[in-house]
């Protein structure tokens, strides 16, 4: 990916380990904490490892989302600017033209794109969903419109899932963000409340949807990013598409236990997965990412 000299994001949060005090002083911040709500990635591989029922997941993940919260732990705004801290730049980066994107379609549609945060963390970290470990993935919190990522998450994803290459770290953070559309649509809302009068493969099929369609509005983005701005390279696309593969539900099923269970889904399957990722490439269209009526 052509990312390099371009302007980061204003909406980074710096809490890998280290607060800002007064006068710019840095002091050591954060709490050791347990998984919360996120859903996503390797959660999913957690649950397929020990046997754990994925409804149930969801369900714990809708009683965090609504719990009390304690006082907050402060934060500072991150710039990446220090030359030794390429990865925190390269995610400012993508955001930044996450934002860009989204920016233009929200404004072509008459509406304010209402930008989300982004939190870097190592190790835990606290969110208006609750406690969260690194073995939760990325993930984004609808309560506070911030996505979540622990850096080391992008080692996991080329040594774990085989799917190494900056536009596939590029299309996590687009993923996430995507869900951070849906949120400002209203869906995460109806997701919730309809899962909780359905039976469990029904609330499955809902969250793979979701997933689905967060894959596709992440190929929307990359479509505009290299039209407009030509910020992909040759084979960035293949990265992307690989990535996609590597963590459908099927490809971690068949990774760690040798057993596909497709009731027990809440991403989808690696073609299912691509194949959203691509109609959002190719189009380039949100209206295109409908994954509930199909």
């Amino acid at each position: 990916m052509r990312w390099r000299n371009r302007r980061g994001s204003a909406n980074v949060e710096d809490r890998r380990g280290r607060q800002r005090g007064p006068g710019g002083r840095l002091i050591r911040g954060g709490k050791p904490a347990s998984i919360g709500c996120g859903g996503l990635l390797l959660v999913g591989l957690l649950v397929i490892v020990f046997g754990g029922d994925p409804q149930a997941l969801l369900d714990v993940i809708d009683q965090t989302q609504v719990s009390t919260q304690g006082p907050s732990v402060p934060t500072t705004d991150y710039g990446p600017d220090d030359s030794g801290d390429e990865l925190g730049q390269f995610a400012s980066v993508v955001l930044a033209d996450t934002e860009e994107t989204w920016g233009k379609i929200f404004a072509a549609d008459g509406y304010n794109y209402r930008e989300p945060r982004m939190v870097l963390f190592s190790g835990s970290v606290r969110s208006a969903c609750g406690f969260n470990s690194s073995a939760t993935g990325p993930f984004y919190c609808p309560a506070d419109s911030k996505l979540y990522l622990d850096l080391s998450f992008f080692d996991t994803l080329s040594r774990r899932f085989g799917a190494p290459g900056d536009f596939a770290q590029a299309y996590v953070i687009a993923h996430e963000v995507g869900h951070h559309v849906q949120n400002l649509a209203g869906l995460n809302q109806q997701v919730q409340e309809a899962r909780r009068r359905m039976s469990r493969e029904e609330g499955n099929r809902l969250s793979i949807a979701m997933e689905l369609q967060a894959d596709c509005y992440a190929g929307v983005w990359a479509h505009h990013a290299n039209r407009d701005r030509q910020l992909l390279d040759p084979g960035d696309i293949e990265e992307g598409l690989r990535a996609a593969s590597a963590i459908g539900d099927d490809s971690i099923q068949r990774n760690t236990t040798g057993h596909i269970q497709p009731e027990s889904w809440t991403h989808g399957s690696s073609d299912q997965r691509v194949a959203w990722l691509r109609r959002g490439m190719e189009s380039g269209d949100e209206d295109q990412c409908d994954t509930f009526s199909r």
